[in-house]
C-alpha cells in the first residue's frame, strides 16, 4: 500500500471534497454541507508516478481509492504466474471498493499514468453510511459500475483479433479527450489487457501508424483518428 512517505504532496482534512473539480463523479457526489461534519477520519489527497502500485494483492484492505486524475490497472495473478489485467480505472472510477467488505485487496492496483486519488479510510465510509442512505445508494452504484466495467472490459478487448482489440483499447483510451494526445501503454501491458503477445502488440501499433490510424508524437504519445480506429473495432 501507498505509504504517506511515498506521497509527493498530501494534503488531510476534507476541505477540498467541497471544491473537487471530480466531485460529481466520485463517492461522494451525493453527500450535503452537513455530511462532511461527520468525517472524523483524515483522507488523504495522493499523487503518484506511472509505475507506482498503489496496493498489492493480499495487503490489508483499509481504504478505498477514487481517481481523481490519470488511469489505474487492476492485475491479477493467474495459477501459472503470469500477470492479467482485470479492469482500467478511470477519473471518477473506485478502487479497492472490495475493503469494505473484505480484510484483504483482491489485485495488485498499479499508476499507469501519473495518478492522483483520494485515499479514503474504511472508518470514515462506514460513519457516513450511518448516518447518510445517500452514501449507500451511491456505493452501490460504483460496485454496479465497477462489475459492468470488468464485463465490458473482458467483452470488448478479449474478442476479435489483434487490430480490433489494439483499435478498441486506444478508443477506449481517446474516449474522455478524443482530439487530445494518448499516452500509450508499454507492450507488455498491451499484451496482458489483451491477452496477446509482445510481438504482436508491437507488431500492430507499428502497423497501425504506417496506416495513420495513429500518430507518433514521440515519448509514447500519440494521436488517433478516431474514424479510423472505429472502421479497424468494428471490422467483421
Amino acid at each position: 500500500m501507498v505509504k504517506a512517505t511515498q506521497i509527493d504532496a498530501a494534503w488531510k482534512g476534507t476541505a477540498a471534497c467541497h471544491s473537487c473539480g471530480v466531485r460529481h463523479l466520485v463517492l461522494f457526489a451525493d453527500l450535503e454541507a452537513a455530511d462532511f461534519a461527520h468525517i472524523h477520519t483524515p483522507i488523504e489527497e495522493v499523487h503518484v508516478e506511472a509505475g507506482t502500485q498503489l496496493y498489492g494483492m493480499g495487503d490489508v484492505a483499509s481504504s478505498i481509492l477514487t481517481i481523481r486524475r490519470g488511469l489505474v490497472k487492476l492485475v491479477t495473478l493467474l495459477p501459472d504466474g503470469t500477470q492479467r489485467i482485470v479492469r482500467l480505472v478511470r477519473v471518477g472510477g473506485v478502487a479497492g471498493l472490495e475493503a469494505l467488505v473484505k480484510p484483504q485487496y483482491d489485485h495488485i492496483a498499479v499508476a499507469l499514468q501519473p495518478v492522483e486519488f483520494c485515499l479514503i479510510p474504511v472508518a470514515t465510509i462506514r460513519q457516513l453510511q450511518e448516518r447518510t442512505p445517500r452514501l449507500h445508494q451511491r456505493l452501490m452504484e460504483k460496485w454496479h459500475e465497477a462489475l459492468s466495467t470488468a464485463d465490458g472490459f473482458l467483452a470488448n478487448l478479449s474478442t476479435g483479433n489483434a487490430r480490433q482489440r489494439v483499435a478498441r483499447l486506444l478508443l477506449l483510451l481517446a474516449d474522455e479527450t478524443p482530439y487530445a494526445p494518448v499516452r500509450l501503454f508499454t507492450r507488455e501491458d498491451m499484451g496482458a489487457i489483451l491477452a496477446i503477445t509482445l510481438e504482436t502488440a508491437s507488431r500492430t501499433i507499428s502497423d497501425f501508424k504506417r496506416g495513420g490510424a495513429i500518430t507518433d508524437l514521440g515519448h509514447g504519445r500519440v494521436t488517433c483518428d478516431i474514424d479510423a480506429l472505429t472502421r479497424i473495432a468494428e471490422a467483421g
